[in-house]
Formats: C-alpha cells, structure tokens, sequence
C-alpha cells in the first residue's frame, strides 16, 4: 500500500510499505478520505520532530493524518461490535483504557495519551489499522469527506459551543476563520444564535457569511472590538471563541464580550498577557479553553450536521490523491487552500 511520510525540511515522500494486519481488539480500515490539519505542519516542516502536546520525540516514519474515515475490510479477533463493511471516522486519542478519562471518553487526557497520525501510524494512507474501540460509525446521509472534516474542525467546535450553552439568545463572535472558526459558524448559526465573524482576509469572511454569520468585520481595516460594541448597541457580545491562536485576536475576545460573557480559547498559544482584573474579574466573564470533544459525543456531532443539514464539504476548498500528498502539503503550507482533503475513488 502507499503511505505518506516526512522525512523533514517540507519533504513528501509516498513510500510503498506493508499493509498493516489488525490484532487483538483492532480494524482494518480502508481509506475514503483524510483531512489535512495545520498540526500535521510540524511534522512537514523539520527533522523528523514533532510537538503533540508537551511530548518532542522523533516522528519521521509515523504516517500522518489524524482526520480520517474510511470502510473497515478486516477486523481482529475480539471486535464484536463492528463488522466489515462498516463506515467510520476515527477518534483521533489512543488512551490506556482504564483510567477514568478513557472510561469517560475523554481519551486526550489520559496520561498515556497518543496520537493517531503522530505517535501512531495515521490515515494519509491507503490502509490504517486501529483499535475498534476508536472507531465512530458515520450516518448513511454523511459522505467520507463530511465524516473526515467532522472530526477534529466541526467536532471541537461543536464541544466548545456545547461547553458554552450557545443558544438562539446569543451574539457569538468567531475570531479566526480557517477551517475550524468556519466551522464555528455554521454551528452557532444552526443553534439560532446571531453570528459575528472576524478575521483578515475577505474571502475567509465572504464564506463566513455564506456559512451564517450576519456581520464580518476584517479587523485589519477596522477595530473589531468597537464594532461589536456598536453592533450590540454597546452592550458586548454574550459569547466569543478564539480559533486563530493570535494573542491580539485572544485579548479582543475577552474585551467584546459584556459582563457574563463567555469565552473559549480554541486556536493553540503558548503564551498570552491579560489584564484579569479590567478584562474578567470586574465584567464576572467565564474563560475556558476547549480542545477536541469525548468519542461518546460524536453520535450527537454526526446527528446535529445531518438533522442541520450543515454544508461541511463547504469548508473544503482542495481535494487530492495520496500520489499528489506533495503538492498539497505545499499549497496547504502556503495559505493557498483552506481545508484539504486526501480522498480515494
């Protein structure tokens, strides 16, 4: 089978490696399609090394691609709750199994906590094989490329939105609007509430309003916290959500909400300078990050897109063959696709 690999410095090789036999408790998936993410760039770019989390080991064999889904052909002795046949999309944590976030379904936070696509094998291959207990069945209405997107970019932000009991009486403002801040709109938008998205670029926020915001403001021409204030009739936004990872997009999330406000950092930052007693304590805001959703949600996630009918494929822009894996990391690495996605006929 062909599998993708970065050897380091922005090269792609498709190698020709053993399609994987699953064991004990584990599947065969064959691959339909697989989301490439802007974490998957630390791995394209250098020697092999790789930050998941606050783990740096050598990666330079792993396959990537921690958004994938795809039919399962095989599957091991002691899986009795999948067949083959089967479609699913893949959780992307591997935990022990046996602490109370794995039997929470949290998996990310387990101490043994790996990685699909980082410290395992992943999906930017023709075949991968995990542990049954990773696999999410896809409604038959879904496609495999809905399924792949629904994951990590409308599976966060669907838990982040569930964490901050968005509803039709909120004004939500989405900073940051890649694949993942896109998908933030579609889901405030479908849970009735009105939408204020903001970002640099206007084709980003022409899409935003195609997807449901009913304001953009590009905050390079324009000061997004005194528009809020002023779209809001001074009162400040209810909720807002940082999917860029910017520290200036982060601090105008904190100050266009009003007092009770609710804020949810999505887009990674190692490191940030507030004011808590001006930006939080004396507006009484609830500040949370939210990171990825519990697998036992994503029944809930794959309804909520059907019943809404949500346009997912709408935040993918580029689609490509494994054998051209080159060519989209290097567009993807240049801003010059939104969401990409590997897919097989």
């Amino acid at each position: 089978m062909k599998a993708v690999v970065f050897p380091g410095n922005k090269v792609v090789e498709i190698r020709e490696v053993e399609k994987p036999t699953p064991g004990y408790g584990e599947v065969l998936i064959q691959m339909k399609a697989a989301a490439i993410c802007r974490s998957d760039m630390s791995l394209y770019y250098g020697n092999g090394q790789a930050v998941v989390g606050d783990k740096s080991v050598d990666k330079g064999y792993i396959y990537p691609g921690h958004e994938p889904a795809g039919q399962i052909v095989e599957v091991g002795q002691g899986v009795s709750s999948f067949k083959r046949g089967d479609r699913v999309a893949v959780y992307l944590a591997l935990g022990c199994g046996q602490c109370e976030h794995c039997k929470s379904g949290y998996k990310m936070f387990c101490k043994k906590f790996k990685c699909i696509g980082f410290d395992e094998h992943g999906g930017d291959a023709d075949y991968l094989c995990v542990p049954a207990e990773n696999c999410m069945r896809i409604p038959d209405e879904m496609s495999y490329v809905s399924a792949a997107v629904s994951t990590d970019a409308v599976g966060t932000l669907y838990h982040a939105q569930k964490r901050l009991n968005v509803s039709a009486r909120d004004t939500v403002v989405i900073y940051g609007l890649g694949p993942m801040g896109a998908a933030g709109v579609m889901i405030a938008s479908a849970l009735g509430a009105k939408v204020i998205a903001v970002d640099v670029i206007e084709e980003r926020l022409e899409m935003a309003r195609e997807l449901g915001a009913v304001y953009t403001i590009n905050s390079m021409n324009e000061d997004p916290v005194e528009q809020i204030k002023a779209i809001t009739h001074e009162l400040g936004a209810t909720v807002a959500i940082d999917c860029s990872g910017n520290a200036k997009a982060e601090n105008n999330a904190i100050d266009c909400v009003g007092p009770h406000g609710r804020v949810a950092f999505v887009g990674e930052n190692r490191q940030l300078t507030i004011n808590p007693s001006d930006q939080m304590i004396r507006k009484q805001i609830v500040l949370m990050g939210s990171w990825y959703f519990p697998i036992f949600e994503y029944d809930e996630i794959s309804r909520f897109i059907v019943n809404h009918d949500l346009p997912v494929e709408k935040l993918v822009t580029h689609r490509f063959p494994l054998t051209e894996a080159a060519e989209a990391f290097k567009l993807f690495d240049e801003r010059k696709t939104e969401k990409a996605v590997f897919v097989w006929e």
